[in-house]
């Protein structure tokens, strides 16, 4: 027998229990579930067994961790027509709640993100939070985004004379972050943007998701250029970037790119062949006394460290620089030694430090005046992060083909700061925006303007800043990635089957009618198949055609899928084909449709056993 496509996403719980089964196989008991007991007997003095802890609790967080851990029942369908460049581009952009799109990632993009910069909502009081249905996800969203019930709300905003203002804020927060830490590589670094209002909540949060060693910093980004004269007490002028790694063992940071400021400190006035350097101080302190020597000057003059202190080399090393004109002292050969230390030879990035000036990467003003001038003189967004405070987060730890994700994606200016980047360092840096289609109001600007959603808005600020890349750099126009394929979050294309026991016979003939629902396309089908099956959704889909039944390629043969009718051994033997001509032993996977068969049990087994006999693993061939 076949093996049946997941119904759902990936079972997070289950996915845990089988890793729990691999470390230890003993604490599993005959009816598949965990022997508490064992496991404790097994994990012996690690075992915390102290009636009281330090925790940090609020009212609903066992219920979103347990919500985070539902399976989606939905799926991401694709919308050509919305995308730039579908069939070439390796950018994503998905529309829909980022919660129930990061259960339908877990299992294409598990551990592969490098980076994630989120600017969630700062719960100000005027801000809005997510209303979470764990039980009815996609349901959940589509009514509250009023695509089922014109009445339907999806943000609310939480004020705090709510009673759970903290609380609400919290249980929004707290799944997607668990469910992002699994998207991170192992190497992998999370940027979260936040002020003062939910700082030391959202600290404790991540710390305990991420782990408390896995802290990197808190950095502070000044937003602002000026005081408001109207606050009494104190203008605030910052907010916080805070920094997580999913793993900080062995983790460095690429460093920030040296300013001009700082390559004008480098010197090389000997015209040393090894280029500009920069001349280091050559004493230490406290003093070591074995480096406590006479040094003579070219000039003649006998020089010493001074007091409490001694010089960083011991006198045979000095003697080894010295003949290497590793040491510069001055014009005049008067002064006391230097070390020369070349820019070639450092680091190619400075080291960064947890204050981020304005000057080095941008404010709020700048941002809302760079992209007010981007849309036409629009000020479509309120409080935008600059391009150049997002695109520091990516290249501290991004390398040049990395993943960046941004599951509050706002006003894409994450999805700019990518294609910025890969346009300074010819790099292939692809992202995945997230962002829910927040109806605007009709007396806003961008409503008048002919726009319904924010994410109208924010995939045309897309398309305008590729563009503008590409303008003021044509010799890209041909390599740089500026697309993107949008997706939208839906339910299913696979329906539910309800037997109706009253017509029980009626019923058993619909079995083999389409069990797609009605309307969506064979694309939409392929694409749910690949979300289930792990498969990212960038990867290129060609079709070739077996006696007139349409059969999908996926990534030149890693997985073909059919949903014609009539599959018989022709098109078993047109698949083993086209896998040969890719390569005999290339691994691939198999999707029929079921229905396909048309009852014909005979010819599916006939099918199934081609496919193996042609190597194919029994596993990989599917139905659904």
């Amino acid at each position: 027998m076949t093996n049946q496509v997941p119904s759902g996403s990936l079972d997070l719980t289950q996915n845990n229990i089988e890793k729990l089964k691999e470390l230890f196989p003993e604490v599993i008991t005959d009816g598949g579930k965990i022997d508490f007991e064992t496991l404790q007997t097994i994990l012996g003095e690690e075992i915390d067994d102290e009636g009281e802890r330090y925790s940090f609790t609020w009212p609903g967080k066992r219920e979103s961790i347990l919500g985070s851990q539902l399976p989606s029942k939905g799926t991401l369908r694709p919308n050509v027509d919305k995308s730039k460049d579908f069939d070439h581009t390796g950018n994503l952009y998905i529309e829909g709640d980022n919660l129930e799109v990061l259960k339908l990632l877990q299992k294409s993009y598990n551990s592969k993100v490098k980076v994630i910069y989120i600017d969630p909502p700062y719960n100000t009081g005027k801000d809005f939070v997510y209303k979470d249905d764990f039980r009815e996800g996609v349901e959940n969203y589509l009514e509250q985004t009023g695509q089922v019930d014109s009445d339907g709300n999806l943000l609310s905003t939480n004020s705090e004379s709510n009673g759970r203002f903290h609380t609400d804020w919290l249980n929004m927060m707290y799944p997607r972050l668990r469910l992002a830490r699994n998207l991170l590589a192992e190497d992998g670094v999370i940027f979260i943007s936040i002020d003062d209002g939910e700082v030391a909540n959202l600290k404790k949060v991540c710390s305990e998701i991420f782990g408390e060693k896995n802290f990197l910093a808190q950095v502070i980004w000044e937003r602002a250029y000026a005081p408001v004269n109207l606050k009494k007490n104190f203008s605030e002028s910052h907010d916080f970037i805070l920094v997580y790694g999913k793993n900080t063992d062995g983790l460095e940071s690429n460093g920030i790119a040296r300013s001009d400021r700082q390559i004008d400190s480098y010197i090389n006035p000997d015209n040393d062949p090894r280029g500009i350097y920069k001349p280091d101080n050559f004493t230490v302190g406290p003093a070591v006394e074995k480096n406590i020597y006479e040094i003579t000057t070219p000039s003649g003059r006998v020089v010493l460290p001074p007091n409490g202190y001694s010089w960083r080399f011991s006198k045979e090393r000095f003697n080894e620089l010295l003949s290497d004109n590793r040491v510069w002292f001055g014009k005049d050969g008067n002064n006391v030694p230097a070390y020369k230390r070349f820019l070639s030879e450092v680091k190619s990035g400075v080291t960064p430090m947890t204050i981020w000036k304005y000057d080095d990467v941008g404010h709020s003003q700048s941002a809302t005046k760079y992209l007010r001038n981007l849309m036409d003189g629009k000020a479509y967004f309120d409080y935008p992060k600059p391009v150049d405070l997002i695109k520091r987060c990516i290249e501290l730890y991004s390398e040049p083909d990395s993943i960046v994700l941004d599951f509050f994606a706002g006003s894409a200016t994450t999805a700019e700061a990518v294609m910025k980047k890969n346009a300074e360092d010819s790099g292939s840096r692809k992202y995945i925006m997230v962002q829910l289609p927040e109806v605007l109001e009709e007396s806003s600007t961008a409503y008048k303007d002919g726009y319904r959603n924010l994410t109208d808005i924010a995939v045309e600020r897309i398309r305008r800043a590729g563009d503008k890349i590409i303008d003021e750099n044509p010799e890209l126009a041909d390599t740089l990635d500026i697309g993107f394929k949008y997706f939208q979050l839906d339910k299913s294309n696979i329906q539910e089957w309800n037997p109706d026991f009253e017509d029980l016979e009626n019923d058993k003939v619909n079995l083999f009618e389409d069990v797609f629902v009605e309307g969506r396309s064979e694309l939409d089908i392929v694409y749910e198949i690949m979300l289930k099956n792990g498969l990212e959704l960038i990867l290129p889909i060609t079709t070739f055609e077996i006696e007139g039944k349409i059969v999908y390629d996926i990534a030149y043969g890693s997985q073909f899928i059919c949903l014609a009718h009539g599959i018989d051994l022709a098109v078993a033997e047109g698949i083993i084909t086209k896998r040969d001509d890719y390569d005999s032993q290339l691994i691939s996977g198999v999707v029929f449709k079921d229905k396909g068969f048309k009852g014909n049990d005979a010819m599916k087994l006939n099918v199934i056993q081609a496919l193996v006999d042609a190597d194919f693993a029994e596993e990989a061939i599917q139905t659904i």
